[in-house]
């Protein structure tokens, strides 16, 4: 899944989320709103956390391993 790809899953949630929550959204532009709110989700996983849990990095896998799978 590339970044686009995750793009459309995000905007697709956050319209869900419109529809289920607010019935006077106007359609017209409900998509451009779900397209901003996908964007600031995709910056937000960019963001490295500095405390917790959700600080610890991913273990990175060496290319030994990488070309045993």
């Amino acid at each position: 899944m590339d970044e686009n790809d995750l793009r459309d899953c995000f905007a697709m949630f956050a319209l869900l989320r419109m529809s289920f929550g607010d019935t006077d959204i106007a359609y017209s532009n409900g998509a451009e709103k779900c397209y901003r709110i996908a964007d600031a989700m995709l910056e937000a996983r960019k963001k490295t956390p500095d405390l917790g849990i959700t600080a610890v990095k991913p273990k990175r896998r060496s290319k030994y391993e990488k070309e045993a799978n």
